[in-house]
C-alpha cells in the first residue's frame, strides 16, 4: 500500500508559477510516482512521471520545457514545479504510483486526493 498526499494548489495569474507537492507514505519502495489533471470538461491526463527518488522524467507535450519533477528523499516528497502557467492549465491535479514505468491512467493503483490548480488570465 502507497499513501499519497498532494499540497500547493492555488489561484494564479497566468504566467505564474506553483509548486505543487505529493508526500509518499507506505510501500513506496520500487514505486513509480506521476501527476495527473482533470480538466473541466476532459478527463483525466498524464502530466507528469518518475521514479521515486529520482530518474529519467516524462512529460506530457503540453508541460514540456515548463513543468518539472525533483525529490526530497528525507521528506519522501516529490515535487511538480510549474512554470509560467496558462490557464488551460487549470485543473484537479492527482499524485498517483504504480511498481512500473507507465503513462497510462488505467495502470495506477494508488491515489491521493488531489489539489485544485486555478490559473486566471
Amino acid at each position: 500500500q502507497v499513501q499519497l498526499a498532494e499540497s500547493g494548489g492555488g489561484l494564479v495569474q497566468a504566467g505564474n508559477s506553483l509548486r505543487l507537492s505529493c508526500a509518499a507514505s507506505g510501500r513506496t519502495f520500487h514505486s513509480y510516482l506521476a501527476w495527473f489533471r482533470q480538466t473541466p470538461g476532459k478527463g483525466r491526463e498524464f502530466v507528469a512521471a518518475e521514479w521515486f527518488g529520482g530518474g529519467a522524467s516524462k512529460f506530457a507535450d503540453s508541460v514540456q520545457g515548463r513543468f518539472t519533477l525533483s525529490t526530497d528523499n528525507a521528506k519522501r516528497t516529490m515535487y511538480l514545479q510549474m512554470n509560467n502557467l496558462r490557464p488551460e492549465d487549470t485543473g484537479v491535479y492527482y499524485c498517483a504510483a504504480v511498481p512500473r514505468s507507465s503513462v497510462e491512467l488505467a495502470s495506477y493503483l494508488y491515489w491521493g486526493q488531489g489539489t485544485q490548480v486555478t490559473v486566471s488570465s
